[in-house]
């Protein structure tokens, strides 16, 4: 239902991770033959071995010499940088650019260049990167989940409630961090309802997390880890609300073209809903922007409009019950006229088009395309021998007002 925004703010924060929209590629994950997968300093009960040996011997984490993977060390931005280009390969977003404190020969230039390329992370204002600042969790989920381009399913706020510390979140990292929740990328140890979203994140956590955007992208198999959030995007259950008979809906004709028709002659026509329809407590039941499928029909002193479908701007259709005030503006077609200046900027109905072409003499006009297509030889002759016309007109950009007929039931969703 929602599709993500790439956010915009003047915060350094946000600047941190902002990305840029584009496809991506498909993952392609180096794995090493003989990766070290075993380190001194982490047990087989700790609580993200499993993570790190698998990213391990992935070769998108190693370890020191000395043979210890230091699982509680922060992380820093360019570490970061590193390990999601190990991770992850995606076709570049954006060109690169020269960050003022990355200079050519810094170890990790070259990561950072690419992180920022294919949309993983971005600079500070004033083109800085700040490689060596430790990046907090809340900034490597929201990294992750823009970076594979993740939108919440559910209500963002809806979803951060699960988290003890929601409120500790940043503005511009929540509706990522919600899209990385529904995405079981989420990892907290050692309580599974703390996000601890500002604190640093670890080497432990950062694997915890890459392993499990691997996971959400099919790219590895899951962990069984009683850490892991595992919310799923809940589906809002529809409300039916029943718009009631006798409820004034504002349409309009909002074509570029005027419609001709003649009193007695039916033809179709789309309308456009012109104002949201609320309830009573501002839900809006009927958007701005829906349309409404139906008909022109003869009434009493000119045409009036005969609702059959409303098309919410979501694509939910429902048949409706409704009708137009009647229209009945005219404009006089007189024997000589150019049917130039007549059919330039508008759609004709059939009989208007066939009065058209009787009254001016015009033939030619017959072959002019009319509303819904009709064949208008056979209607010629009712309007020889006349020296004029009336038609009833509608012009561009046309307000009516259109009355519900019957009680109309839509779903909120």
């Amino acid at each position: 239902m929602f599709r993500l925004n790439r956010w915009q703010s003047s915060t350094a924060a946000l600047m941190a991770l902002s990305v840029t929209a584009g496809a991506v590629a498909p993952f392609v994950i180096a794995t090493p033959s003989f990766a070290q997968t075993t380190f001194s300093d982490v047990s087989s009960n700790y609580w993200a071995a499993r993570f790190i040996q698998e990213l391990s011997q992935r070769g998108v984490i190693a370890g020191f010499p000395d043979g210890s993977f230091r699982p509680e060390e922060p992380v820093t931005r360019a570490q970061f940088a590193a390990m999601v280009n190990k991770a992850f390969q995606k076709a570049p977003e954006r060109q690169s650019i020269g960050f003022v404190d990355v200079p050519s020969n810094y170890w990790a230039y070259n990561a950072i260049q690419q992180a920022y390329t294919i949309g993983f992370l971005s600079g500070y204002p004033g083109n800085s990167f700040r490689p060596n600042e430790n990046i907090p969790r809340q900034q490597v989920l929201v990294s992750l989940a823009n970076g594979l381009e993740y939108a919440p399913g559910g209500n963002v706020e809806s979803t951060l409630q699960y988290f003890n510390d929601s409120s500790n979140i940043a503005n511009y990292a929540r509706s990522p961090i919600a899209a990385a929740t529904e995405k079981q990328i989420v990892v907290n140890y050692p309580n599974v309802r703390f996000l601890n979203p500002t604190a640093t994140a670890t080497r432990a956590q950062v694997a915890a997390f890459i392993y499990q955007a691997l996971v959400s992208s099919n790219q590895a198999s899951a962990i069984n880890s009683p850490y892991v959030v595992g919310i799923q995007p809940t589906t809002p259950t529809p409300i039916a609300v029943t718009i009631p008979q006798g409820t004034v809906i504002p349409v309009k004709y909002d074509k570029a073209e005027k419609i001709l028709v003649t009193k007695d002659e039916t033809a179709p026509l789309s309308l456009t809903v012109d104002q949201n329809v609320v309830t009573q407590d501002g839900k809006v039941v009927v958007p701005a922007g829906s349309q409404v499928v139906g008909q022109l029909r003869p009434a009493q002193g000119g045409s009036q409009f005969i609702a059959q479908k409303l098309v919410l701007t979501t694509g939910q259709e429902y048949e409706i019950n409704a009708t137009s005030e009647v229209i009945t503006k005219t404009e006089t077609i007189n024997k000589g006229t150019s049917t130039n200046a007549i059919i330039r900027n508008t759609v004709l109905g059939a009989g208007a088009a066939a009065a058209v072409s009787a009254v001016t003499g015009d033939r030619a006009i017959a072959t002019e395309e009319v509303l819904g297509g009709a064949a208008i030889g056979g209607l010629i002759g009712l309007f020889f021998g006349r020296n004029s016309v009336d038609l009833i007109a509608i012009d561009p950009n046309t307000d009516l007002q259109m009355t519900v007929n019957q009680n109309l039931q839509v779903s909120l969703r």
